[in-house]
């Protein structure tokens, strides 16, 4: 768990870096995401990226590539199961990663915008 000095610092170094978010933190362009702005925002989420986020991450990215949507957390838990497996592709697993609502984090902290039915 994160202190709240290392969600501010976070916080500034996104905005020293000129990148504007909306009111609920997502990149508002989506050209501005690189690597380390992912672990900006998911520093603000009070979440540190290991192996298995980054797994879900670009597996997220490449989906909004093909489909230019981010999936919603039903068909996320059912994109995760198909691509990375079944000990994987679980509500319960993917919350462990991200928290209670891990298709809305997950897209945040991926740069994509916020998905439909999230809320």
């Amino acid at each position: 768990m994160m202190s709240r000095s290392d969600t501010d610092t976070s916080r500034a170094r996104l905005a020293e870096r000129n990148l504007r978010l909306d009111a609920e933190g997502f990149l508002k362009h989506l050209s501005d995401w690189d690597e380390s702005v992912a672990a900006l925002l998911a520093k603000n989420e009070n979440i540190n990226l290991e192996e298995a986020q980054w797994e879900v991450i670009h597996l997220l990215r490449a989906f909004y590539q093909s489909h230019q949507i981010a999936p919603a957390n039903r068909a996320l838990v059912s994109l995760v199961r198909r691509e990375l497996g079944a000990d994987k592709g679980q509500s319960r697993y993917l919350m462990g990663l991200f928290g209670g609502s891990p298709a809305k984090t997950a897209a945040k902290v991926a740069g994509l915008p916020k998905p439909e039915n999230c809320l």
